[in-house]
């Protein structure tokens, strides 16, 4: 007996790291990266931070009414301490108010400090499949290594991740596939320690809202290259989603939600049985 397909795609994609969720297309402020240098620089050149897109103010675009109701500038009047004091700055207030990085370099440190700052997580998931089949689970995931996706009914794959090997598991056709752990994107959530700019190719960046997506490629996983954006809640401080194109082009999201950071999840959960005894 054979695996769907579909199901199978999707769950390779998985390993490949991959699930994004709900999302639609973002109307996105994107941050292009610098390519490296042809040309050797002087010493004494050090890069520039790359500036994101300011916050747009929040009464940009008020009613003509509201407008003409402001009263009129004094143009002859040179501005008190006191009044320039209270002068509205609306980029310092909205980067207060969203707590956005200014920088593309800022951007990718605060995703890396929020990746490092836990070292087990659960909580519930949805997937959409590459044949646009919704699933839904839960994830578990305990650091160095370690990783578990189970789906609910009646849906009887498994994905579990044991700190070596990644097994994609079928407990109703009583097949179980192996792979290397260091060939799947997995590896980008259960790093021990994480730096972004280390485990791929940083291809972009962006902020919609409150939510900043960083683009990486990475070329080591099975079968070529994938291509992965990583979604992440800058005022909730939580990984919001990913999104992966496998080498084939299949296209795999996850959403997530109730994360748990707190608790740790049973070591049981995290076992491959390398008999195939399901």
């Amino acid at each position: 007996m054979k695996w769907n397909p579909a199901l199978r795609a999707s769950a390779v994609a998985m390993i490949a790291l991959g699930c994004s969720g709900v999302a639609g297309p973002l109307m996105a402020q994107p941050m292009q990266l610098q390519p490296p240098a042809t040309a050797p620089k002087p010493a004494v050149a050090k890069p520039r931070p790359i500036p994101l897109p300011p916050i747009r103010p929040a009464g940009l675009g008020l009613a003509r009414t509201a407008a003409a109701e402001a009263p009129a500038a004094e143009p002859a009047a040179a501005p008190t301490a006191t009044a320039a004091a209270q002068s509205p700055r609306p980029a310092a207030s909205a980067k207060a108010r969203t707590g956005a990085p200014a920088t593309q370099e800022e951007a990718i440190e605060r995703l890396n400090a929020y990746l490092n700052s836990f070292s087990s997580l659960q909580g519930n998931f949805i997937q959409f499949a590459a044949n646009g089949r919704r699933l839904e689970g839960r994830i578990y995931i305990q650091r160095p290594g370690k990783m578990r996706f189970e789906y609910e009914p009646p849906v009887t794959t498994e994905v579990i991740a044991d700190g070596t090997s990644v097994a994609v598991r079928d407990r109703r056709l009583a097949t179980q596939d192996i792979y290397s752990i260091g060939q799947t994107p997995l590896k980008f959530l259960v790093r021990e320690r994480m730096d972004l700019a280390r485990e791929g190719t940083l291809t972009g960046a962006s902020i919609d809202g409150d939510i900043l997506s960083v683009r990486i490629e990475d070329r080591s996983t099975l079968g070529g290259t994938s291509k992965i954006t990583l979604k992440y809640d800058l005022v909730a401080n939580e990984l919001r989603q990913w999104i992966v194109i496998d080498p084939q082009g299949y296209e795999t999201s996850v959403a997530l939600y109730n994360l748990d950071t707190q608790r740790r999840p049973d070591p049981k959960k995290f076992v491959i049985d390398y008999q195939r005894t399901l």
